[in-house]
């Protein structure tokens, strides 16, 4: 039973992802967001970082890769409480194994658009901004980085009662990002910001990227002066167990407490508003 779950999951996985290149509004954000990146990126690659001869775009095309990893997790939260409010969630808990098969389908669907965005951002960057390689490193980070993250998002997801407040974890993420060294390195911080910035993935994804892409010179800018490999994998990995074990047990509860009558009044309620 549960090997037929994981199987209707992933086949659901797929179909979904299928539809999200074939509906108009959600093609239009796969290749929206990564171009208003490369927008940015064109306007720093010829900027300098200091006195150090490193390029401000070569630093800051790894770290966007990162942060769009990462940000992965702000979108499972949001289609979890969308369609926790829609009944779709109600629906896969009346099947055996649903929840199963209903998560499994939505990390394969939201990390194969997440592949495809980056994709769409990364091979025009790679001719915006010289110096660049891609690595065999870059992909165990990108893999690590998307188990570490989407997991907290399916938890964000489950916590939150509603698509409005969802703003908060957009802005909480946005917090995140403006702190890690995504768009300028995180040594030009203060000290007390960059010990926050290490408590996340965020400044990880984008370390383990930049470590993966930049020539080895780049180390100057880091904190140390190291890529510090076993931290990044260490950090990303507690991420990781944190979300795969805390997840499972958050979904679980939330399902026992939906019922036809609670997603009515959430209807009721949204109508209301837009009335």
């Amino acid at each position: 039973m549960t090997t037929c779950a994981i199987r209707a999951g992933f086949q659901r996985g797929l179909i979904e992802l299928r539809q999200s290149f074939t509906n108009g509004a959600e093609l239009f954000s796969h290749v929206f967001w990564p171009l208003l990146m490369l927008g940015a990126l064109w306007f720093m690659r010829d900027r300098e970082f200091g006195a150090t001869g490193l390029m401000l775009g070569a630093l800051a095309l790894p770290s966007i890769l990162g942060m769009n990893i990462s940000f992965g997790m702000v979108s499972m939260s949001q289609i979890l409480t969308a369609e926790r409010e829609d009944g779709t969630l109600l629906r896969a808990k009346a099947t055996p194994n649903g929840m199963l098969g209903y998560l499994i389908g939505k990390i394969v669907s939201v990390s194969g658009g997440l592949l495809a965005d980056l994709a769409i951002f990364l091979i025009p960057g790679l001719f915006i901004i010289d110096g660049l390689a891609v690595g065999g490193q870059t992909w165990p980070v990108l893999v690590l980085g998307m188990v570490a993250t989407l997991p907290i998002g399916a938890i964000l997801g489950s916590l939150f009662p509603s698509s409005r407040s969802q703003g908060l974890v957009q802005l909480l993420a946005i917090g995140m990002i403006g702190i890690s060294g995504v768009f300028y390195p995180i040594t030009a911080l203060p000290e007390w910001l960059q010990w926050v910035a290490q408590v996340f993935p965020i400044y990880w994804l984008g370390l383990g990227m930049r470590s993966a892409l930049l020539p080895a010179d780049a180390v100057s800018v880091e904190i140390g002066e190291s890529w510090r490999h076993v931290e990044t994998f260490g950090v990303l990995g507690a991420w990781a167990v944190l979300g795969l074990v805390v997840a499972p047990i958050v979904l679980r509860g939330m399902a026992r407490g939906e019922s036809g009558s609670s997603v009515a009044a959430r209807r009721e309620r949204a109508l209301r508003r837009v009335g």
